[in-house]
């Protein structure tokens, strides 16, 4: 069945995309993508639970359950017209091993799952607490100020947003905030290659990976500029790749840092971030 031919059903069903992700068990956002054709390629698990509601046979699945894979991972689904729950029937991402994962696995994961993919590696990504966001608004707020105000020409993007790092298929990742410059490497999912700068905010989920590989992987792709927020320790770490020896400083959360990028012009207050976290450790 075509999306036009979809469509004209729903229509003449008089089906809401909300039913339509109730009754089949196909999540609202995959529905709403599906449907604004932003999603190109659906699986066809997903396309085949659509049809079977649009034909009128979703009573065969009445008081049944059935299990599809969805974005490389096995979900059981009540299927039952009334029910919309979805409960995961296995913590892992499908079949594959870890480390054989591709960025086709990535893109077909669930729109309500988050995770990065590390050489082959998924590794899932919480939900950030309100002072991660807090301080990633501040920050994106003055860069995007900077850039207008000067008229430059680079991009700041806040997370979420995919970068295809090294421009292979194996790595998939989602900085809490990246600066880039080359606009040739904007594409319609995010960005392919390596940003200029990148900001990751420290969180107890993230801190090893953020530390360790994501540290070696912007290094070995290319990527002039890193800096990690500790809320917890309160201090800025920074590394400068186009310096030979890229060693870290380390700076607390006082005064004002420049971006390197920017030749230190573009500034941030680091006394304003700690003003975010004392007022963050205030309300808990």
């Amino acid at each position: 069945m075509t999306l036009e031919e979809m469509k004209e059903r729903k229509e003449k069903r008089g089906y809401s995309l909300a039913q339509l992700s109730k009754y089949s068990g196909i999540p609202l956002g995959t529905v709403q993508k599906v449907f604004s054709g932003v999603s190109v390629h659906p699986r066809k698990a997903t396309l085949d639970a659509l049809e079977k509601v649009l034909l009128g046979e979703e009573t065969l699945y009445q008081g049944k359950s059935m299990s599809y894979e969805k974005s490389s991972r096995t979900y059981q689904t009540d299927l039952k017209p009334e029910s919309s729950q979805v409960a995961e029937s296995t913590p892992e991402y499908g079949h594959k091993r870890q480390n054989q994962y591709t960025v086709a696995d990535y893109f077909a994961l669930p729109d309500d799952q988050r995770a990065e993919l590390i050489d082959g590696v998924f590794y899932d990504m919480a939900t950030p607490l309100f002072v991660h966001q807090d301080i990633l608004g501040y920050v994106f707020a003055e860069i995007y100020h900077y850039i207008r105000a000067h008229r430059g020409s680079c991009k700041v993007i806040a997370s979420p947003s995919a970068v295809q790092l090294c421009c292979d298929d194996k790595t998939m990742v989602e900085p809490d905030l990246y600066i880039v410059c080359d606009q040739t490497k904007v594409r319609r999912f995010g960005i392919y290659g390596a940003p200029d700068f990148v900001l990751e905010i420290l969180s107890q989920s993230t801190r090893k990976k953020d530390m360790t590989i994501k540290l070696y992987k912007y290094c070995e792709a290319g990527v002039k500029e890193y800096w990690l927020i500790d809320p917890v320790k309160q201090v800025l770490i920074t590394y400068d790749f186009t310096d030979p020896e890229y060693l870290p400083k380390v700076t607390a959360l006082q005064g004002e840092a420049g971006i390197s990028l920017y030749k230190g012009e573009l500034k941030i207050s680091l006394s304003e971030i700690a003003q975010i976290i004392r007022e963050a450790e205030e309300r808990e």
